[in-house]
């Protein structure tokens, strides 16, 4: 079997990513019924992306000749006000972009790995200066104004 450190690396991305992405559609629909559709969308998308994310490092584990099991997840908040929602997705952003770049490194040699595991910190990183992005913006015309925006 390949680089077993890469694997379990991997197992904990498809755990904590399908994770992420259940919690990314729970938060979509609390946006949904709050009347926010862009950033319902938005969330719903995200969920998509990630679930996309989950299959393909699933597939990379089984070209490895690792057999990925479906780990425990643990529970994590809702939060109903979308701020307070960017916040804390930001934070968890930045928390995974340090430590993907640590599991990057793992990779060595093995190129697809690699690829695979860049283009996820790419989507990541999009999402965290999206956040920033949004963060600043509120910032700059008030939450109120924000928030009209996300209808």
């Amino acid at each position: 079997m390949a680089n077993e450190n890469l694997i379990k690396a991997m197992q904990m991305i498809v755990d904590e990513l399908s994770q992420q992405a259940d919690g990314h559609m729970i938060q979509s629909k609390v946006f949904a019924s709050e009347g926010f559709s862009k950033l319902a969308e938005k969330y719903a998308e995200h969920a998509e992306e990630e679930r996309g994310f989950v299959a393909r490092f699933i597939e990379r584990m089984l070209d490895l000749g690792a057999v990925p099991v479906n780990g425990d997840k643990k529970a994590s908040q809702t939060i109903t006000d979308p701020v307070e929602w960017l916040e804390y997705d930001h934070k968890v952003s930045v928390y995974g972009l340090n430590s993907l770049k640590e599991i990057m490194k793992m990779a060595g040699d093995d190129i697809t790995s690699y690829e695979l595991l860049k283009e996820y910190y790419m989507d990541e990183e999009e999402d965290m200066y999206w956040a920033e992005e949004q963060l600043d913006l509120i910032e700059m015309i008030g939450k109120q104004n924000w928030l009209v925006k996300q209808m």
